[in-house]
Formats: C-alpha cells, sequence, structure tokens
C-alpha cells in the first residue's frame, strides 16, 4: 500500500477503549475510520454518529465481507479476542487487538499460526511499549545510561461489581492475570532486553460471585538478573489504574500512564519523546506505518506470545494450589 492510499479501518467495539481509538485514527493522516461493529445495531449507528464514522454494522461478519475494509481493530471483550483474530486473518484484514491476545496459551499460539499462515499485520494492543513515559526510560537503557535492576509495579481497581471503565454492567469478566498481568508481564521483558527465566504467583480468595481472584502478587526474573514485583487488586480503594517504579543503577523513575517523574517525584517532560503523548494514537500509527511498509509492527503477535507463555506457567502454578486445597 502506498502512502497516497487512504487506509480504510473498520473498529470493532463502540465502548471506551472504542472511542478512544476512533479518536487516535483521527488524528493519523491518510486514514478513515469506514466502519463500527458493537453489541447492537442500534447502538452501532450511535457511536458511528458520535464519532464521525461512516457505517454502523451489526456484525464483524459484515465487516469482513467488505472489499473497502483493508484493517480491523478489535475493542471488545476479552472473551472474544481469539476468535475474532482469527476471522480477521482468515478474511485477510490487517488487524489490531486490544489486550489481551487471548485469555489461553492455546488460543494465542492459534493467532500466531494463522499470522504466520497468512504474513499479514497483526499487533497486540500493548500499550505501554508505547507509553512516551516507558519509552524514555527505555532509550536510556538502550544507550547504555540506565540499567533496571527492579520494577516494582501496582496496578489497582475497585471493582467488587461487574462493571466496565464507564460504570455500565460488564457481559463478561475481567481478569487480573491474563489482562492486566499482562501489561507489566510483556513490559518487563521488553524494557529490560531480556527473557522471563521464572516466575511465581499466589493470589487471593476467589470472589463468590464474580470468580475470580479478587487480589494477586506475581515476581519476575530475568535472565539478565533483573526482578519484577507486581500487585494487583480489584479492592483497591484509591489512586486507581497502573504505577511503574524502575530501579535502576543510575536513578529511579515513576510512570503513570503517559507521565513520567524521578524517584523524588519530579516530572521529566517526555513531551519531545514521540509525535504525541497519547500511547493509544502511538500504537494505532505504528499498526499504520507497518501496513502501509509491510513489515513487522513492534508488539505483534510474535514478539508478544513470551508473555502470553508466562501467564500460562503462571495459570498452571495457581491452579495447581487450588487443586491442592481442594483435596484437603
Amino acid at each position: 500500500m502506498t502512502d497516497d492510499q487512504t487506509l480504510r479501518i473498520a473498529l470493532a467495539g463502540g465502548g471506551a477503549f472504542g472511542a478512544k481509538h476512533a479518536a487516535a485514527l483521527g488524528r493519523i493522516k491518510g486514514v478513515e475510520v469506514a466502519a463500527v461493529v458493537s453489541s447492537t445495531l442500534e447502538s452501532a449507528r450511535n457511536f458511528a454518529a458520535e464519532q464521525g464514522i461512516g457505517r454502523g454494522v451489526a456484525t464483524l461478519e459484515e465487516v469482513l465481507a467488505m472489499d473497502d475494509i483493508d484493517a480491523v481493530i478489535l475493542a471488545t471483550p476479552t472473551p472474544m479476542h481469539a476468535a475474532q483474530t482469527l476471522a480477521c486473518l482468515e478474511a485477510g484484514k490487517h488487524v489490531q487487538t486490544e489486550i489481551p491476545l487471548a485469555a489461553s496459551l492455546t488460543d494465542a499460539e492459534a493467532c500466531l499460526g494463522a499470522q504466520q499462515r497468512t504474513g499479514l499485520v497483526a499487533m497486540v494492543g500493548h500499550t505501554r511499549r508505547f507509553n512516551p513515559s516507558h519509552q524514555w526510560v527505555r532509550r536510556r537503557v538502550q544507550a547504555g545510561d540506565f540499567n533496571i535492576q527492579q520494577m516494582d509495579v501496582q496496578t489497582y481497581f475497585f471493582r467488587r461489581t461487574n462493571l466496565n471503565a464507564l460504570g455500565q454492567p460488564r457481559s463478561w469478566t475481567d481478569h487480573l492475570l491474563w489482562h492486566h498481568a499482562a501489561h507489566t508481564v510483556d513490559l518487563f521483558a521488553y524494557q529490560t532486553g531480556s527473557p522471563i527465566v521464572q516466575a511465581n504467583a499466589v493470589q487471593g480468595p476467589i470472589h463468590p460471585q464474580l470468580g475470580i481472584a479478587m487480589d494477586m502478587s506475581i515476581q519476575l526474573r530475568a535472565e539478565n538478573g533483573a526482578l519484577c514485583t507486581l500487585s494487583l487488586s480489584f479492592n483497591n480503594d484509591g489512586p486507581l489504574g497502573t504505577f511503574f517504579r524502575y530501579i535502576g543503577d543510575t536513578g529511579t523513575y515513576v510512570a503513570r500512564y503517559d507521565d513520567l517523574a524521578t524517584g523524588k517525584d519530579e516530572p521529566i517532560d517526555v513531551r519531545g519523546v514521540d509525535v504525541s503523548m497519547d500511547g493509544i494514537e502511538l500504537q494505532d500509527r505504528e499498526f499504520v506505518a507497518a501496513i502501509r511498509e509491510g513489515r513487522e509492527p513492534n508488539a505483534s503477535i510474535a514478539q508478544v506470545m513470551p508473555c502470553y507463555r508466562t501467564l500460562a506457567a503462571l495459570e498452571e502454578q495457581l491452579d495447581a494450589v487450588s487443586a491442592r486445597r481442594a483435596a484437603r
């Protein structure tokens, strides 16, 4: 595809993240959001009208049958991600899937196999690779000016009922391991430039209605000796989100999404790191550029697969402990 051709992208998911992608794509030259799919045809049409998108359609299958759609961005519920990724690739569409790619290693490996068969661009929304704050740290590491000795990460929400980011009821249940831990597990290996060789996890009680652990603790060690400690909770009634503390040999840095500070809370200006301060926009720009240039994107399925293999190993640990407790 040449630079002067309009790239026509369909968006699946008319929720909070769908709106973020719609806004981001609107700032990228030569891109048109040509269609949107949501949970119902009515909601798709309403979302299309709100976001200035050409068409609201009822199903992803309709989108995949459209000859004028080049690519699809999936901002749908987690349980749909793997099957929809496979459907997009089999239909000949480039695809970007919001994190997580899948909720099982088997499904993630199937997506990798489909990408390798088709040769299409297939990317996963591991946004932390693109946030200017984390890019700034990565550049220091790559320049040899900073070596990560430990990452201390807190991922905290207050979700004792099944609501989404807009406070609306969810039809599916979120997951600390397969969704939220995926951000940090991938980022740790990416930032240190070293594969994860040891991983341990413990979790708190299973919620009687939601059927998931509401608290979890994960420890990671990279081959180069760097450590990561990750605390996750849906029980935190306080500041919400994910906070990354990079402890290194020449400094300490704290990243809060697109903002960065020293360990003494002195702000670091990261506005010049990239063309935008919006991590979602930078992620979408990479997707578009990879399609135009016919290359593998940063955060391709192949690149993030080690993360999902680590998550599967952690799940095995947790399941084994639960089975031993049940047998007592």
